[in-house]
């Protein structure tokens, strides 16, 4: 699955989903409403097109991508055990990837410790489970938006 058929399947599959684009790379996040302050932005899935960010997934691969999803900690914990805690001289977490392996889902080459995983160009080894954690990202994302929106009629009505 190609970065365009990737963000055709988020965006059909997904409900309100909001797609905030910066330096040809995707934000998916939750907002149905598109109120979200941007303090709150904060995306359940990426797709990173170059190596602007980091280069360790070796982005600059012609027709490479690298989708990023952010898990809840139960779901990272029972697929990966414990966040890495050490990086190594480039600053990358040392989780024991390859991060230029393609279709292996793996941990974040930055953002590991919070609970952030990887796979650069999904294809048929990782798709399914792919697709099973982009919607428990997709759904923790709009627990998320539900409470904050929650918490915002309670001050309203204090």
């Amino acid at each position: 699955m190609n970065a365009d058929e990737m963000t055709r399947y988020i965006r059909d599959t997904f409900e309100g989903v909001r797609v905030l684009e910066a330096f040809d790379d995707l934000f998916f996040l939750y907002d149905p409403h598109h109120d979200l302050p941007p303090e709150r932005q904060m995306p359940f899935a990426t797709i990173v097109t170059g190596d602007r960010y980091d280069s360790v997934s070796d982005l600059a691969r012609p027709n490479t991508y690298r989708l990023n999803l952010g898990l809840t900690k139960a779901t990272y914990l029972s697929r990966f055990g414990a966040p890495p805690t050490r990086r190594d001289g480039r600053g990358v977490w040392e989780a024991g990837a390859d991060y230029a392996a393609l279709d292996v889902l793996m941990p974040h080459p930055e953002y590991a410790p919070q609970y952030w995983v990887c796979v650069v160009n999904p294809g048929a080894a990782s798709l399914p489970e792919v697709r099973d954690l982009l919607r428990e990202a997709h759904t923790f994302a709009a627990r998320k938006y539900a409470n904050h929106r929650a918490r915002q009629g309670q001050r309203e009505r204090a």
